[in-house]
């Protein structure tokens, strides 16, 4: 399992992670949700070491992230962040072949290439797979980057507002995929996300997060309750069940 253990993070005078404590149980959607500037991006890249944390531990399967090899880390724990600015002209084939690199350093052998092209298929763009990145719409483009992290092969996937400038279609087809990931391949998916009712629908447990601090986790279904969401985001949401999900009623 993940365990973030007392983390905290300061930039200048201001503390963005405020001695933060989570358990993050394998095999399940974890989602991290919380009004703006509430600290969950910056948990999210402290626990896969892209920024390092000031006070606490991080331990993934009993290791201290800090204590692991580079290359160790990323066959353990891949992370897809929210601004993925590639500078060179790249197929989505080429893309996905990235994901790879751990474990090939850029020399893919038959077994990385199954990967490659079972993340291709696994994100429907075998059709495309040819195309450059900037031939793409948003959401294509967004899962090719998924196929990616999917070809890395790793059991912790993290997410950074992946819905981010995606559709309605879209934004269910990513869901989708990642609820598929969990149940049938197995992974961990922690997710940063902003729309409650994706949360709501698609996630196993929440962790709710408020200027720096953890205000409650526990279960989807305890998390999504009206008195519980006033204290995280300082309003009033009605919740209704719909098909047997809880969904949040928040524009009127």
């Amino acid at each position: 399992m993940v365990e973030v253990r007392e983390v905290s993070k300061q930039y200048g005078s201001k503390s963005v992670v405020d001695n933060v404590s989570v358990k993050i149980e394998k095999g399940k959607i974890t989602s991290f949700i919380g009004p703006n500037g509430a600290g969950k991006s910056t948990l999210l890249s402290m626990v896969s070491r892209l920024i390092t944390k000031d006070t606490g531990e991080i331990l993934i399967d009993n290791e201290e992230v800090s204590q692991c090899k580079s290359n160790d880390l990323a066959k353990k724990i891949s992370i897809l962040k929210q601004s993925n600015h590639i500078n060179i002209r790249l197929t989505i084939k080429e893309l996905v072949c990235f994901g790879r690199f751990p474990y090939s350093q850029g020399n893919l052998s038959k077994e990385d290439w199954k990967y490659v092209n079972e993340a291709i298929t696994y994100m429907e763009l075998e059709d495309i797979q040819d195309k450059y990145l900037d031939q793409l719409s948003g959401g294509q483009r967004q899962r090719a980057y998924i196929a990616m992290v999917i070809a890395q092969n790793t059991e912790y996937i993290l997410l950074d507002e992946p819905l981010n400038n995606l559709d309605m279609k879209h934004s269910v087809q990513i869901m989708k995929v990642l609820r598929r990931l969990v149940d049938e391949l197995g992974k961990t998916i922690i997710i940063v996300i902003h729309d409650i009712n994706f949360a709501s629908c698609y996630s196993d447990y929440i962790v709710a997060l408020k200027d720096g601090k953890v205000v409650k986790e526990g279960p989807t279904d305890e998390i999504i309750n009206s008195s519980v969401l006033k204290d995280i985001y300082d309003m009033d949401i009605k919740i209704e069940n719909i098909n047997e999900n809880k969904i949040c009623v928040y524009f009127s």
